[in-house]
């Protein structure tokens, strides 16, 4: 702290400019190898985030790459419950162990460690934050080419803490149409920029429904804002994704690496140059 500023640095838990954020990040478990580490947020619930979250990881692992989630939606986990996943995890003397899916993306969240998945997580946000922390250091994350980490929607405690805690290669922002959902994911863009954590692209789920009828295709959430957001922002839109049943189906019996369908191979490509 320099002799001019009366600013308690080594406690603030703000990203204030009087400290780097560098200063801040926890190391990765010392036999963990990850190369790509890729957050995934909305500025809300319920557009979809998680369901995102899983597409990407199962459609990269198809590609090649071996992938990760971290599930950092401590009180709202869903990424065990989409892959069917009834394993719990465990730890050697070395550390944590992340659990597999059917096709070998490795998982860590709350709900595998959890003795039933329905029992609630009734903690307080520093200890949230801490959960989160211990999911990067203290798991061994074995030769992962990209890490999704599944984030709990909003700006709250989670958010600052991996933005500050871990070193994320950017962001994917998921929303939905509606103009309501358009002004928070602004808030969600301004605290990236705030933290200079990097955003990828702009997924817009439930973006349109097609007709199974005549193959048309219905707004249902209504016109569309994101291209003004994001060219506001100068971010790009990468995917529309339209409302489709059978994912959501899917992921609900546990079978999201069954998925099919090209809406997100954009974002993948975009990923594989970063």
């Amino acid at each position: 702290m320099s002799e001019s500023c009366s600013h308690d640095c080594g406690s603030c838990s703000s990203n204030c400019g009087h400290r780097k954020p560098a200063d801040f990040l926890v190391a990765p478990h010392p036999s963990s190898n990850i190369k790509k580490v890729i957050g995934v947020v909305s500025g809300k619930g319920g557009v979809g985030k998680s369901m995102v979250t899983s597409t990407m990881a199962v459609l990269m692992q198809r590609k090649g790459k071996q992938t990760a989630i971290l599930d950092a939606d401590i009180t709202g986990p869903s990424i065990p419950k989409a892959f069917g996943m009834k394993e719990k995890a465990y730890g050697t003397e070395a550390g944590m162990l992340p659990c597999k899916t059917r096709t070998g993306i490795d998982v860590m969240s709350v709900n595998l460690l959890l003795d039933n998945e329905t029992d609630p997580v009734v903690w307080r946000g520093p200890i949230i934050g801490e959960t989160v922390k211990q999911f990067w250091s203290e798991v061994i994350w074995e030769n992962e080419d990209y890490m999704f980490i599944d984030m709990p929607p909003g700006t709250g405690d989670v958010a600052l803490t991996v933005f500050q805690s871990i070193a994320i290669d950017g962001i994917i922002i998921v929303t939905s149409p509606q103009e309501l959902v358009g002004m928070i994911v602004d808030k969600a863009v301004k605290m990236a920029e705030m933290m200079n954590v990097p955003i990828l692209g702009i997924v817009e789920n439930l973006s349109y429904f097609v007709c199974p009828d005549c193959g048309s295709q219905h707004k249902i959430f209504g016109e569309s804002h994101i291209e003004e957001i994001a060219a506001k922002h100068n971010i790009p839109v990468v995917c529309k994704l339209p409302i489709n049943p059978e994912i959501a189906a899917r992921c609900d019996r546990g079978d999201a690496e069954d998925f099919e369908g090209d809406w997100l191979d954009p974002m993948v490509k975009f990923l594989e140059l970063i």
